[in-house]
């Protein structure tokens, strides 16, 4: 049937101008049930942050591209991610490249502790970056955080 395959979007474009078909009319009965059964959170999921560990730690770490290097920074960058991501005392680890500097990298790194971090840089990926990271950055700045609310 069309409408199973249509977009959510697209569906309420025909409901819109009153068209719905049987399938509309049963997908929506199921979730107003499954709705009605479900708890209400009074925030939005989006602020629904598990609990930290008491001695975790937030890094941020902001790089800036030497001339003409920012695509092999970016490359060596992602590859970091992966593994990193498998580490036993990595909570967090994102990439980010700024909108308005596109020379402009940051990392924002959770650690469940600072010896989970003193750990990643002692892995074999880690080692790898810090053996090449000299040829690609014009420059660097690291900060640790502790959450306090």
């Amino acid at each position: 049937m069309i409408s199973e395959r249509l977009s959510p979007a697209e569906i309420g474009v025909f409901a819109l101008f009153g068209v719905k078909s049987s399938a509309m009319a049963k997908r929506k009965a199921r979730k107003t049930s499954r709705s009605s059964t479900k708890r209400k959170s009074s925030k939005p999921r989006s602020c629904q942050i598990a609990k930290l560990p008491k001695d975790a730690v937030a890094l941020v770490v902001a790089m800036h591209a030497k001339p003409g290097q920012e695509l092999l920074l970016q490359a060596e960058l992602t590859a970091l991610v992966r593994p990193t991501r498998n580490e036993e005392g990595c909570l967090q680890y994102d990439l980010h490249r700024s909108t308005d500097i596109p020379a402009d990298f940051l990392f924002f790194e959770i650690w469940a502790n600072r010896e989970a971090h003193a750990e990643h840089k002692r892995t074999p990926h880690f080692l790898r970056w810090n053996a090449r990271k000299d040829t690609l950055l014009a420059a660097k700045e690291s900060t640790f955080w502790r959450k306090i609310a």
